[in-house]
């Protein structure tokens, strides 16, 4: 894997905590080549940071996106591209 990157930063507002939103990102992210991880805020988002390819995060996010439907009532998005920081994709808590 390449150590110079795409990221994004999404922040997911709805209802997207207590749901299994985590877990359904997590699946998604195996069909895609990235890194990085996700997890809950405690006002009630979900954070995503995740490197890549440009192709696959625009898959990956894609993805998201049509799993998730429904629970996302918003997202914020940051995209840049720097260094690789992650070495997999993860849950944090």
């Amino acid at each position: 894997m390449s150590t110079h990157v795409s990221h994004r930063e999404v922040w997911y507002t709805g209802r997207v905590q207590g749901v299994g939103f985590r877990a359904g990102v997590l699946s998604v992210s195996r069909g895609y080549e990235v890194t990085g991880y996700v997890q809950n805020l405690t006002d009630g988002r979900v954070y995503l940071h995740a490197e890549g390819a440009e192709r696959e995060l625009e898959g990956f996010l894609e993805g998201i996106a049509a799993s998730m439907d429904g629970h996302v009532r918003n997202q914020e998005v940051r995209a840049f591209s720097g260094l690789r920081t992650c070495s997999d994709f993860s849950i944090r808590r």
